[in-house]
């Protein structure tokens, strides 16, 4: 039960992960309607082009959610039915829900306890003759050892899926070379803009293809199937036939929605550098408090800032990671969890017979830690009210 030194004192929730959206969005949003075409169009086609240059990709295409860039990913690979993907178990269950629905067995990893990212020793200990893919996460935004899981990959034949979610801005060293955008150097990266994301479509996402054949075969399966442009069938150039190549899904990204993302990926690099200022904030005001905080980001990478995600020390405090989310909540502190280790939900359980005590440094985490609100959109008086929040919390651990 909480005391009176919990009664609340923000006049208004802070909502974990809110976006940052104004009048720049809003008047994008309009033009779009103003225009008439709000499905796959041109917009989407803008949006693609200049997400593309950000990231020094040489292929993206632009579709609905990152769910469906990573399902769609894995089936243009067109592995045997059946084939193992390793992936981490600390990630979202979307990354492991998409492996099953391209028809095949996710193999969980173990991920490092500081960085939550791939254990690359675990990695070589999980290789099976079934293996034929690595899907890496690039988790709360920190850039993967992809030269590790390179040479691992390329040494066993193996194709690599980025999971680039939570990792827009993110950038690592590729064989001496800085600056090489995570979501680039596999096969395929995938990337989300849901509405919590630093650029978002409110629902969306995107695939980096290294392999233009391959992009043109991923837009084609993101709409049906139907032969490429296919959205232009209905454009004043006058109706275009199109042709079924393949069995395809819904996935197409709206115009609608890249209008948000035209807009949104303007501002990107601003929306970072004052996600870096909240960091440094939390940084400095939490260094005391019986808490683990994110290591530094490796050298020759830069880390998206995508999460904050702190690890309870109960070697120094009695309170749980539960209690504590509870207590955040009262004070009107909004928190996530990133996350319960996939291999530890029901179904899971139930169908890989995953037990808990396999991945022991994904488990340890996952009973610790939480995430702290950290949003462009938050202002200073926010942020210290998270600290507050935190502080009246362990002043008062009963």
């Amino acid at each position: 039960m909480s005391g009176a030194s919990e009664r609340p004192w923000r006049e208004r929730y802070l909502v974990f992960g809110a976006p940052s959206l104004g009048a720049g969005e809003r008047a994008e949003v309009l033009a779009c309607i103003d225009s008439g075409w709000l499905g796959a169009g041109p917009r989407v086609a803008e949006l693609e082009r200049r997400l593309a240059a950000y990231l020094d990709a040489p292929a993206v295409v632009a579709v609905n959610s990152c769910t469906a860039a990573l399902h769609l990913s894995l089936k243009v690979l067109d592995l045997p039915p059946g084939s193992e993907i390793l992936t981490t178990a600390m990630t979202f269950c979307a990354t492991a829900n998409a492996i099953v629905h391209a028809g095949h067995e996710p193999v969980f990893v173990d991920c490092d306890r500081g960085t939550g990212n791939l254990d690359l020793d675990d990695v070589r200990r999980k290789l099976t003759p079934r293996t034929r893919a690595i899907l890496p996460v690039h988790f709360a935004g920190r850039p993967c050892d992809m030269d590790g899981l390179l040479a691992v990959a390329g040494q066993h034949g193996l194709f690599v899926v980025e999971d680039a979610a939570h990792a827009l801005e993110a950038t690592t060293t590729r064989l001496g070379q800085p600056g090489r955008h995570c979501g680039t150097l596999g096969d395929l990266g995938c990337f989300s803009f849901y509405v919590t994301k630093s650029l978002t479509t409110v629902e969306g996402g995107l695939i980096v293809a290294r392999d233009p054949t391959l992009a043109r075969r991923l837009k084609s399966l993101a709409l049906h199937g139907m032969s490429a442009d296919a959205w232009q069938r209905f454009s004043d150039e006058g109706y275009v036939h199109y042709e079924v190549e393949e069995p395809g899904f819904k996935y197409n990204l709206t115009d609608l929605a890249a209008s948000i993302g035209l807009h949104q990926l303007a501002s990107l690099e601003e929306r970072w550098r004052r996600r870096q200022v909240i960091w440094r904030f939390y940084e400095a005001e939490l260094a005391d408090l019986p808490l683990r905080l994110p290591p530094p980001p490796a050298p020759g990478t830069r880390h998206a800032l995508h999460l904050y995600t702190c690890q309870v020390d109960d070697t120094r405090t009695r309170l749980t990671r539960d209690e504590i989310l509870r207590r955040l909540h009262a004070l009107r502190i909004g928190a996530g969890v990133h996350y319960r280790p996939v291999h530890q939900h029901a179904w899971y359980r139930r169908t890989f017979g995953a037990r808990t005590g396999t991945l022991p440094n994904a488990e340890w985490i996952g009973a610790r830690t939480f995430s702290l609100p950290l949003s462009a959109g938050m202002t200073d008086t926010d942020a210290s009210d998270v600290v507050r929040a935190l502080r009246q919390i362990f002043d008062d651990p009963t």
